[in-house]
């Protein structure tokens, strides 16, 4: 029998319902890597496209693998563009990650790029992987339930609009991107400065106070749980590039020191 239902988005239910999901960062850009981490116990992966060698092919491929898994994919584009949000949204993708996001403008153009007219100016595809390729004939109507439009708070202008920001309809939550907020602070590659922390904080109770669920990346431990505390929902600990760099350097440096 054809299956003629929407996958439900748990990660999206999970952010609603204010459980903690925690995530692991993809970058290593295959599907065999996405695979055995979608297994492996995490609530959600970030395929990155951003600062990644990843295309739309080969994200379709790593999707795929993700199904069966735990961890729900959460695609973050290269930029906040509409043609490439369509061509994600058709393959399947059902939470996208928005790099740079400094406006309420910024952020009323992401949730449109994700939504039919009238509502949005996402473009039309009878039967993509999206719909179950022709299968749920009331896709148009349903598929904005089980869509999350996540925006990155990571320059000054982002953090000064954080309030007009998360007040756009459509905004399911607020990431803040460490990196890229300790170089616009003029910190650049010292995401643990004290200005930083400082600024990030801040930025998790005011998005907060707005009622929308708060995200961070960061592969320090006691920062994640720390973060978790203030109220952060959902925390990415670690990425797949960093467990292979920094496990491999460790097995070798242990053998390497035997004589």
């Amino acid at each position: 029998m054809a299956i003629t239902s929407l996958p439900l988005n748990t990660f999206k239910r999970g952010l609603e319902s204010g459980q903690p999901q925690i995530g692991l960062w993809s970058i290593l850009s295959s599907h065999v890597t996405v695979e055995i981490l979608a297994g492996a116990g995490f609530d959600w992966l970030v395929l990155d496209t951003e600062h990644a060698p990843n295309e739309l092919p080969m994200v379709y491929s790593q999707l795929q693998a993700c199904v069966g898994g735990t961890a729900h994919p959460v695609v973050r584009v290269p930029w906040n563009d509409m043609v490439t949000i369509k061509r994600y949204l058709d393959i399947g993708v059902q939470s996208f990650l928005i790099p740079c996001v400094d406006t309420a403008e910024a952020a009323a153009n992401a949730v449109s790029y994700t939504r039919y007219p009238p509502r949005g100016v996402r473009g039309f595809s009878a039967a993509p992987r999206a719909n179950r390729f022709g299968r749920v004939k009331d896709y148009p109507q349903l598929c904005e339930d089980e869509l999350a439009v996540l925006v990155q708070i990571e320059t000054r202008q982002g953090l000064n609009n954080i309030e007009e920001i998360a007040a756009v309809d459509g905004v399911t939550g607020l990431f803040i991107g460490p990196g890229d907020l300790s170089a616009a602070l003029g910190h650049a590659g010292n995401p643990k400065h004290p200005e930083v922390l400082e600024a990030i904080e801040d930025a998790i109770r005011r998005i907060l106070a707005c009622g929308k669920p708060v995200g961070i990346l960061t592969p320090d431990e006691t920062l994640a749980k720390h973060y978790l505390e203030l109220g952060c929902t959902y925390v990415a600990v670690g990425s797949d590039q960093g467990l292979l760099a920094r496990g491999s350097e460790q097995l070798a440096a242990r053998f390497k020191n035997l004589g």
